[in-house]
């Protein structure tokens, strides 16, 4: 998707430790009409899948996952990072490692909202070392779910993440792919 690799060239930015910002259009603050789009594309991607649920690790993929949800009309489930008041029950649960914010998440997905009858697409903002994807394959094997894949806005594919999983067998697209970035460029990978 063309159209990330300009946004990311255009408004985002390099930060020491090999942190991208994209929170102009993607994360603290929403470019719309573009997430349309992202949600346009990731239909397009897993068109013909058999998707059932979306499932996302709360707060960035949240957007991103519910337009690829709405254009899909499948609904949307996220991980909460701490299991709260809120979320009673059987819960699934693991722990996912963020890399941008290098902190443990004890993530929880209430067991009502995913089962083994789901086929299950994840959804994030990011995939660099793979982590919070790792996470979600284990709440979705936790629930019998079957993985559909997984569709990321931004791949730092220089961290390994994305290949490590798709090594697995488990389909991986991503509508940007980062083969190398420093604080003076960003190079992509074909994809």
């Amino acid at each position: 998707m063309h159209q990330m690799e300009e946004k990311i060239l255009k408004d985002g930015q390099v930060l020491p430790g090999g942190i991208l910002k994209v929170g102009s259009f993607l994360n603290q603050q929403i470019d719309t009409a573009f997430l349309r789009e992202i949600g346009e594309e990731i239909a397009r991607l897993y068109d013909g899948s058999g998707v059932t649920k979306i499932l996302t690790i709360e707060s960035s993929g949240i957007a991103i996952a519910a337009a690829a949800g709405i254009i899909m009309s499948v609904p949307v489930v996220f991980a909460k990072k701490n299991k709260t008041s809120n979320v009673s029950g059987d819960v699934y649960s693991t722990t996912v490692h963020s890399f941008t914010h290098n902190t443990d998440y004890n993530v929880v997905v209430s067991s009502e909202y995913l089962n083994k009858d789901d086929r299950v697409l994840l959804v994030d903002d990011f995939l660099a070392e793979g982590n919070a994807l790792r996470g979600l394959i284990d709440l979705c094997g936790q629930a019998g779910a079957e993985v559909a894949g997984a569709a990321i806005a931004i791949e730092k594919r220089f961290q390994g993440g994305g290949d490590a999983i798709r090594a697995e067998g488990i389909r991986v697209e991503s509508l940007a792919c980062i083969s190398h970035m420093d604080d003076e460029h960003v190079e992509f990978c074909e994809l």
